[in-house]
């Protein structure tokens, strides 16, 4: 344990190289396979900021290490990802919500199914952070959004120790393990945030979490009436191979991001986040018959009110409304798309401030 203002980690020499540092961290196991930062003394301390009065605090023990997750582990980890210090209160927001037992971190990241941890971002420090939630927001090109969802994932790895083929037995993985991080395009939207959705004022700032299993886009460039495009949305649900229609018993959820100009006739055709929500609940179902036999229906989990005798009786995507989570991202083009949850975890929120 590190005395105040002091931090614990073991000091290790390595020669002043480049190509040096990143062999040793490899050899090591404590990298994702790209290039990191050395986390010296320095870069951790000022990384720490308004944080690093006691490195030695912890947030909690993570599992499935079982181990602490303290400021210090957490600041050498975003130094690694190449953050910014003025970065690392939306990391420790991060971690704080990944550790909310709703998630079951261990359960979605330890499994076959290689779910990836989503970062999205609300409050006005997305814009002085430079996190990207217009065009682009899930690819390249932006720092914070690289490193933070970098971050992330390095501290799921090397404090909560999911390292591919050990802990973490994920068949394929995808790539939004290596980073996953954008903002609400808040600016563009046609509905109040999600922060204030939440109960939050607008000059709040907040961390969405959600862990997924892939991104599905969905093009809509032929209806314009906002009904007509979110059946679109909808449709492109309906698949035998699709998990949520097997999860729904244990609470699995889907986060819907949609586009500027889709959410404006959304808008404009009157439909609220919760018009959408409650649409979709109504709207994304299949029978039983499509079902029966494939897929995931071995390791179905569906609640008591489903008549499985029935081979016409409609299976939801979700088990109520509330199970969709709603952003509006991305800059011009009629592209939106779902992010597909994972059925042992539920989405989870977090303030960021400047302090625990």
């Amino acid at each position: 344990m590190a005395n105040k203002n002091g931090l614990g980690s073991r000091k290790i020499e390595i020669p002043n190289q480049f190509a040096s540092v990143q062999d040793y961290y490899e050899e090591q196991g404590w990298t994702d396979g790209l290039p990191v930062v050395p986390a010296t003394e320095d870069a951790v301390r000022e990384m720490l900021g308004p944080f690093g009065e006691d490195p030695s605090i912890s947030l909690g023990i993570i599992q499935p290490r079982n181990a602490n997750a303290t400021l210090e582990k957490i600041a050498i980890n975003a130094v690694m990802a190449g953050c910014r210090p003025e970065h690392f209160p939306v990391l420790v927001a991060a971690v704080k919500a990944i550790m909310q037992p709703e998630f079951n971190l261990a359960g979605c990241q330890a499994t076959t199914g290689g779910a990836a941890p989503v970062v999205i971002v609300n409050g006005p420090i997305a814009e002085q952070l430079g996190i990207n939630g217009d065009a682009g927001c899930f690819g390249p090109g932006h720092r914070a959004n690289a490193t933070i969802g970098r971050a992330l994932r390095l501290v799921i790895r090397n404090v909560a120790g999911l390292v591919p083929g050990e802990m973490d037995k994920a068949t394929l993985a995808l790539p939004g393990r290596y980073s996953f991080c954008f903002s609400e395009n808040e600016a563009r939207s046609p509905w109040e945030p999600r922060h204030v959705e939440m109960g939050l004022p607008i000059t709040a700032n907040m961390v969405t979490i959600t862990a997924i299993r892939a991104v599905y886009p969905i093009m809509e460039t032929t209806v314009s009436k906002g009904k007509s495009v979110l059946n679109t949305l909808v449709e492109a649900t309906k698949g035998a191979g699709f998990a949520n229609y097997y999860q729904i018993g244990t609470g699995a959820q889907m986060t819907l991001i949609v586009c500027p100009e889709h959410a404006e006739e959304m808008h404009a055709d009157g439909l609220s986040k919760n018009d959408v929500r409650q649409f979709i609940f109504q709207n994304a179902r299949m029978r039983i018959r499509d079902l029966t036999g494939l897929a995931h229906y071995g390791n179905r989990n569906w609640p008591s009110w489903i008549n499985e005798d029935n081979p016409d009786t409609l299976v939801p995507m979700i088990s109520s409304p509330e199970d969709v989570e709603v952003f509006v991202a991305g800059g011009d083009g009629r592209h939106s798309a779902w992010l597909a949850g994972w059925g042992v975890t539920r989405v989870v929120t977090e303030e960021i401030t400047n302090s625990l």
